[in-house]
C-alpha cells in the first residue's frame, strides 16, 4: 500500500496527465490535467472523454477494459522538446533566408560598383580624344598667320580624323561589352603588331624610358575571337604594366607562343616593374582593385570578363623571377571552339 502510495506521489510530481475510466467510458478521476474540471457534471464528463481520445491517439491505454483502464500522456518537458526540431528547421530556414539576402545584397553592391566603375572608365577614356579634338578647334579658330608654322589645314584635319576614329573606337568597344560577341577565327599576330603600333606612337606620354618589344612567330593558330574586344583586353593589361614602370623606365615584352600540341595559344604580357603587392594579389581582377592612387580598378576586371567570358580562355597573374609581373593569357585554338 505505501507502494502505490508512492508511486502517485510519484506521477503526481512528474506532471503526467492520466486518467483512470471505467466501463462506459466512466472518468473515474484524473491527475495533471491541463485544465479545471468538475467530474461529477456531464459537462466535464464529456470534455475528460474528449480529452481521453486525444490521449489514445498518441498511445493506447493500459489496464482492464471490463474494470479500469489508464490513460496517460506526456509531461510538460517532453511537450516542450518535440518543439525543438521544429525550432531547428525554423532556424535554418531563417539562415538561409539571411544567407541569400546578403548574397543578393553583395551581387547588387558589386553590380553596381562594376557598373560605377565603368562609366568613370568610359568617361576616362572619352575625355582624352575629346579633349584633344577642342584642342583642335582651338587651332582652327586661329587666323592662319598664329597658328604653329608646322600645323597647316591638313594636319589638323589628320589629328581631328584620328581622334575621332579613337572615339569610334572606344563606343564600339563598350557597346560591344554588353552584346552577344561574334567571334571568328583570328590571327593574333596582325592583332599584337596593331597594339604595338598604337602604343608605341603613345609611349612618350604613358612613360618615359619605357621599351616595349614584341615577339610572336610567324606560324601561330588562329584563335576564335573578336579582334576589337581581344586588342582592348591585352591593352589594358599593357597600360597596367605602363603605369608599374611610370616615373622609373623600363622594359615591357608581349611574347605569344602555342601550348599543348596548338591546343591553345599563349600570351605573355611581362614588365620588369617592382611588382604586385601580396595583398592585392588574388583581388587584382576585381573591379575596383587598383594599385594606382586615382585609378578606379576597372581595366583589368574588363580584360578578365573579355578573356574569360567571351573567348572561354585563362588570365592569370604569375610570379616573374627578379621581381616585375608577367601576365599570362591563354585562348583556345579556334578549331577547338
Amino acid at each position: 500500500m505505501q507502494a502505490l502510495s508512492r508511486l502517485q506521489e510519484i506521477i503526481i510530481e512528474s506532471e503526467v496527465p492520466i486518467v483512470q475510466t471505467g466501463p462506459g467510458d466512466t472518468v473515474y478521476a484524473g491527475r495533471n490535467l491541463p485544465f479545471e474540471v468538475d467530474l461529477e457534471t456531464p459537462a466535464g464528463q464529456a470534455r475528460v472523454r474528449e480529452y481521453v481520445r486525444r490521449l489514445d491517439a498518441r498511445r493506447p491505454p493500459v489496464g482492464n477494459l471490463e474494470f479500469s483502464l489508464l490513460h496517460f500522456g506526456d509531461t510538460p518537458d517532453v511537450r516542450r522538446l518535440r518543439w525543438i526540431p521544429w525550432l531547428q528547421v525554423s532556424g535554418l530556414l531563417l539562415t538561409v533566408i539571411v544567407g541569400f539576402t546578403m548574397i543578393r545584397y553583395q551581387r547588387r553592391v558589386e553590380g553596381e560598383r562594376a557598373w560605377t566603375a565603368m562609366a568613370r572608365e568610359l568617361a576616362h577614356q572619352l575625355g582624352t580624344p575629346i579633349s584633344s579634338l577642342q584642342g583642335w578647334l582651338e587651332l582652327l579658330r586661329l587666323p592662319a598667320d598664329e597658328r604653329p608654322l608646322e600645323l597647316g589645314e591638313g594636319e589638323i584635319a589628320s589629328g581631328v580624323e584620328e581622334d575621332l576614329v579613337r572615339l569610334e573606337r572606344i563606343s564600339h568597344r563598350f557597346e560591344l561589352i554588353g552584346l552577344e560577341t561574334e567571334l571568328k577565327s583570328l590571327d593574333l599576330k596582325p592583332v599584337v603588331h596593331d597594339l604595338e603600333r598604337y602604343l608605341q606612337s603613345r609611349l612618350p606620354r604613358f612613360g618615359s624610358g619605357v621599351e616595349l618589344r614584341v615577339d610572336v612567330p610567324d606560324v601561330l593558330p588562329p584563335v576564335k575571337g573578336s579582334d576589337v574586344l581581344l586588342t582592348w583586353a591585352l591593352e589594358n593589361v599593357v597600360k597596367n604594366a605602363l603605369d608599374a614602370l611610370a616615373g622609373r623606365g623600363g622594359r615591357i615584352t608581349i611574347r605569344a607562343r602555342a601550348l599543348s600540341e596548338l591546343r591553345w595559344v599563349e600570351l605573355r604580357i611581362e614588365d620588369d616593374g617592382p611588382g604586385v603587392e601580396l595583398d592585392i594579389r588574388s583581388r587584382i581582377f576585381e573591379p575596383g582593385v587598383t594599385t594606382k592612387s586615382g585609378g578606379w580598378g576597372v581595366g583589368l576586371a574588363l580584360s578578365r570578363r573579355i578573356v574569360e567570358g567571351v573567348h572561354r580562355g585563362r588570365i592569370e597573374l604569375s610570379d616573374t623571377r627578379g621581381g616585375g609581373a608577367t601576365f599570362r593569357v591563354r585562348l583556345p585554338a579556334a578549331d577547338l571552339t
